[in-house]
């Protein structure tokens, strides 16, 4: 990893939006600003904790290992947090992260140590407040996809995946789901193999649900692939 010299983006970064302002000039002296390359990963599962991260710039994805197999629990970019979960996982003592995070294309983000990062939960009720409610959305959506993983259909994930992707990243100008993933990326988004999730996307694709191009996904006919997620 590499360090940059950027400073934080303090109207994107979850933390700086919630701290009181003169806050934010102690996490300008203390935060350190790293570019992450490619594939690069910067949390491995396991590690002792040091700290937290706060993605500026690019897209990281949050992993951890599920039956001898990658799960992505969920992509991070637009200032999100990302190490969190570590904060009161014990083992052997001491916290560690029980979660991996990589990038999935050129990225920046904002490394915060342990220790500060408590004392900013300490004196910062509203940042205190916002994590928890962060806490509980992501424990529901974590929740609900174990349940998908269960009771629904590989298509019927790879659908409704689909558009949580376009409703977090949104639409280039092309019309495409504006996030490449890889198509081993994406099938460990909806937990399955890389060979299932070729044959659903052929499926969808003749269907004229979707249009694929390279990492690129169109979503043509949203009716459609909504009847999908239904009928799981």
């Amino acid at each position: 990893m590499k360090k940059s010299k950027h400073v934080c983006n303090i109207s994107n970064c979850f933390m700086c939006r919630h701290v009181a302002e003169d806050w934010r000039k102690l996490i300008a002296i203390s935060a350190t600003q790293i570019l992450l390359k490619k594939g690069e990963q910067f949390i491995k599962e396991g590690e002792p904790m040091a700290g937290v991260y706060f993605v500026n710039k690019g897209t990281v994805k949050v992993h951890k290992s599920w039956q001898e197999k990658e799960l992505i629990v969920r992509f991070a970019s637009n200032g999100a947090i990302v190490g969190h979960r570590g904060i009161y996982t014990d083992y052997n003592n001491e916290n560690v992260y029980p979660i991996s995070a990589t990038a999935i294309e050129p990225a920046e983000v904002c490394f915060v140590d342990l220790s500060f990062f408590m004392s900013t939960l300490r004196v910062n009720s509203g940042f205190t407040f916002e994590l928890m409610m962060f806490f509980a959305e992501e424990l529901r959506q974590s929740e609900q996809k174990m349940r998908n993983l269960v009771h629904m259909t590989v298509k019927s994930r790879l659908a409704l995946a689909l558009f949580k992707l376009e409703d977090q990243f949104g639409i280039s100008d092309d019309g495409a789901i504006a996030i490449n993933l890889s198509k081993q990326d994406l099938a460990s988004f909806i937990g399955t193999t890389y060979e299932t999730l070729f044959r659903m996307i052929t499926e969808l694709v003749n269907q004229d649900l979707i249009e694929v191009s390279g990492k690129k996904t169109i979503i043509k006919n949203r009716d459609g692939l909504k009847q999908v997620i239904e009928t799981c």
